[in-house]
């Protein structure tokens, strides 16, 4: 009796299964039809993407923006006088080429970096690049270059010309900064329409962190050494003079150094260059999804057919 009961079990999914595959055959234009558009509409929408492209660079921070040979050196025999100094010394505190990092990735800093570089129009209103003459084209809607106006269209309180709030926000879209914790390396990379803008501007960026952290440094050593100097002539110990001598010779080795070395904080081990190959969009793989989901909803859609079809 069980055996029965089997069979007439597995000739009921045999019945199933081929009931599956005779709907699939019937459908089988529903599926090509709709698979096929999918397959079309996915090649028409990656091609009408723009190519972005993306410059990038490799930074090794420098042996004194880790700690070594500087001021971190003098803790342990000037801690009390270097404080008082306005010196920053002990121990847990954050190293130059930390701080430098959280710099670079500051509003602040972005904001000052794209309106003193001039490059507000490149980062809003590009909206192509010719391969062969290698020239920008701008979207008129957004700026008039014949007038060199901001004509985009925005509801207040927004202007045309985009705030440093929207430049910081559309920047940080195109700029990513990935530090390895294991080598202390640093990969810098920046995202556009233009593979030459794209190397440019990482340039930019590393030449601007440098001189932005060399002059922080030269400030700070300036006011160290006016401070030191009022103090001297209240000093009448000979012991404390000396310490005070040592801060000064200090404070005046940092303000040399960071006049003759332009890769203050960071150095470029690998610098960028122009990128020949474009980083999105994935235009194969955005033809494999579209496709595989049309074939995925075509099949759906026979299902839901058939079932309505024959629903008691």
């Amino acid at each position: 009796m069980s055996e029965n009961l089997s069979k007439q079990q597995t000739s009921a999914d045999e019945i199933t299964l081929r009931e599956l595959f005779a709907l699939i055959w019937r459908g089988k234009w529903i599926i090509l039809v709709v698979t096929f558009c999918f397959a079309v509409g996915s090649i028409f929408h990656s091609l009408s993407l723009p190519n972005i492209y993306a410059a990038e660079a490799t930074l090794a921070p420098t042996e004194e923006s880790q700690g070594g040979g500087g001021v971190g050196d003098m803790g342990g025999q000037l801690g009390g006088l270097a404080s008082l100094a306005g010196i920053r010394v002990g121990q847990g505190r954050v190293t130059p080429a930390a701080l430098a990092l959280e710099i670079l990735k500051s509003r602040a800093f972005i904001a000052d970096f794209v309106n003193r570089r001039d490059i507000k129009v490149d980062l809003f209103a590009v909206s192509d690049w010719n391969e062969l003459t290698g020239e920008l084209t701008y979207n008129e809607s957004v700026f008039d270059l014949a007038t060199e106006t901001w004509v985009r269209g925005v509801e207040h309180p927004r202007q045309p010309e985009p705030s440093d709030w929207e430049v910081v926000r559309a920047f940080r879209d195109v700029f990513s900064v990935q530090p390895d914790d294991q080598t202390g390396l640093v990969t810098l990379k920046v995202q556009h329409r233009s593979p030459i803008v794209a190397k440019q501007w990482v340039g930019w960026l590393v030449e601007d962190l440098n001189n932005k952290m060399r002059q922080r440094d030269i400030d700070e050593a300036k006011r160290s050494l006016e401070y030191i100097s009022r103090e001297m002539s209240n000093v009448q110990l000979q012991s404390t003079q000396q310490i005070y001598s040592n801060l000064m010779e200090r404070q005046t080795q940092t303000i040399m150094l960071a006049n003759i070395r332009p890769e203050y904080i960071y150095t470029v081990v690998d610098p960028a260059i122009v990128p020949e190959q474009r980083e999105s969009p994935k235009r194969t793989l955005i033809v494999v999804i579209g496709t595989l989901l049309g074939g995925f909803l075509s099949l759906l859609l026979v299902l839901i057919t058939y079932l309505f079809r024959h629903v008691d």
